[in-house]
């Protein structure tokens, strides 16, 4: 797999391969749009499953920081160079985010990237209020950047539940690399959940000072959409691939979107009563890639079954 660093000059900030000026667009959502979904009542699957249920930030190992709400992650990467922020959750929650990046001590100034795991509201729903408040830079995979900029996936049970749109910057390819200062973050594009999920790896250092790697995965749930009729072409040969390539993968440390995926708030106590490695589990990421796949095929056995 080629790797390619994604170049650009942002800010101050001058990336591996930089040779040019990074030309910013204008917004896709104004002011209006971005204030009024922040302040919108919660409804639907937002209040029914708790996204926007508030969480104390805190700092998983190193420069990797969870600065999400109660059932949604949000990550913050730190380096003195500048921060990188992975998903929003709703658009609700943006101002939350905000605040927990503030609480842990940093400047939401200094981001200067937001990425996004996949396209779906709780996990792309502020990312234009983020932007917003953070003047960041928005890196995303093509498959995605049509549903992120019309601000709805348009497919599965969150078809019409539409976020404000958000103007993607940069297209992020498998493998590419981005870099602020010392930390380095890789795209590992694994579709299925959505056509351009974006999984994420990088390395970091806790306390202890042995060097981790770290997986953010971007999901490997169905999610109720529909794999029979597919609910949009190659599903079901994007999820297989996906799994499969999961499989190859090695990981110390497994983080995913959804605090029930990884056992966030069992880990975080632990954390609390001293555990400084309570994320550290080198076959978590094995287990949850066999128990997706075990769930995928029943999922599709069971839409393919004569009615």
């Amino acid at each position: 797999m080629t790797r390619r660093v994604i170049a650009c000059l942002s800010a101050s900030i001058l990336l591996s391969g930089c040779g040019a000026t990074e030309q910013r667009l204008s917004p896709l959502s104004s002011d209006a749009v971005i204030e009024a979904a922040e302040k919108a009542p919660e409804d639907g699957f937002v209040k029914e499953n708790g996204w926007n249920e508030p969480m104390a930030p805190f700092t998983v190992i190193g420069n990797v920081h969870y600065v999400g709400t109660k059932t949604v992650s949000a990550w913050l990467i730190t380096d003195p160079k500048g921060h990188i922020l992975i998903d929003s959750v709703v658009p609700q929650s943006a101002p939350q985010i905000i605040a927990n990046v503030k609480t842990l001590g940093f400047d939401p100034h200094e981001v200067k990237y937001l990425l996004n795991s996949h396209a779906h509201i709780d996990h792309a729903g502020g990312l234009a209020g983020l932007q917003r408040a953070t003047g960041a830079l928005m890196l995303a995979s093509a498959a995605d950047k049509p549903f992120l900029e019309a601000g709805d996936i348009g497919h599965g049970p969150s078809a019409g539940a539409k976020f404000p749109p958000i103007r993607v910057d940069r297209i992020v390819k498998d493998g590419d690399v981005v870099r602020v200062g010392k930390t380095a973050l890789t795209a590992l594009l694994m579709p299925g959940h959505s056509p351009g999920c974006t999984s994420w790896t990088m390395r970091a250092k806790g306390a202890d000072g042995v060097d981790r790697s770290i997986f953010f995965h971007c999901s490997a749930t169905v999610a109720g959409q529909s794999l029979n009729p597919e609910a949009y072409r190659g599903i079901v040969a994007n999820f297989r691939a996906s799994l499969a390539r999961a499989r190859t993968l090695k990981a110390d440390i497994f983080l995913a979107n959804h605090e029930n995926f990884f056992d966030l708030h069992e880990k975080r106590a632990k954390q609390l009563a001293g555990d400084a490695n309570a994320f550290v589990d080198p076959g978590e990421l094995g287990r949850f890639t066999e128990a997706m796949a075990e769930a995928f095929e029943a999922t599709l056995a069971k839409q393919q079954a004569p009615h």
